[in-house]
């Protein structure tokens, strides 16, 4: 009977400690680890690559993004490329499963140019009270190849929660 409280106890504290993390206001800057073939689309070879995201709570539950990113592709035509991002993160449950939607401007090459709208599925795992890793399923859709630049993938982040008490 004592260890059923103490699991209650426990759910319940974290329960709160997990809706303070998604309250508006709070900040957050995270970065992902994206490729390394833990992704599919129809041109790449080996594929690695970054981004940095800056993000603020504007209401709770709901998250507003910027990102960053390099990636790397061992194709022909196109291996290194930058991205500029948009996007918004809504928390469906406090316990930090979240569904995100963005946009992404694609430069490489300096003639290649492309805009991906996307949208992923990830969890917020708390690793303390304010750090969590974010592994995430990403689908990126291409407008200008959609055969070889359109990208499913898993992608596992590490985030930051600012907190401003």
């Amino acid at each position: 009977m004592m260890k059923r409280f103490a699991l209650l106890i426990a759910v319940l504290t974290m329960t709160v400690a997990a809706h303070a993390q998604f309250q508006k206001g709070k900040g957050y800057i995270g970065a992902s680890l994206t490729g390394l073939d833990m992704h599919y689309n129809g041109g790449d070879k080996f594929n690695f690559g970054l981004e940095a995201k800056g993000g603020y709570i504007l209401w709770d539950n709901l998250m507003a993004l910027g990102s960053i990113g390099y990636q790397h592709s061992g194709r022909d035509e196109v291996q290194d490329y930058f991205e500029l991002g948009v996007g918004g993160r809504y928390y469906i449950i406090q316990n930090g499963l979240y569904l995100g939607l963005n946009a992404k401007w694609i430069h490489a090459n300096g003639n290649y140019n492309d805009v991906m709208p996307g949208v992923e599925v990830g969890y917020a795992f708390y690793i303390n009270r304010s750090v969590t890793i974010e592994p995430a399923v990403y689908y990126d859709q291409s407008f200008r190849n959609h055969r070889d630049f359109s990208t499913i993938g898993l992608k596992v982040g590490l985030g930051v929660y600012l907190f401003d008490d």
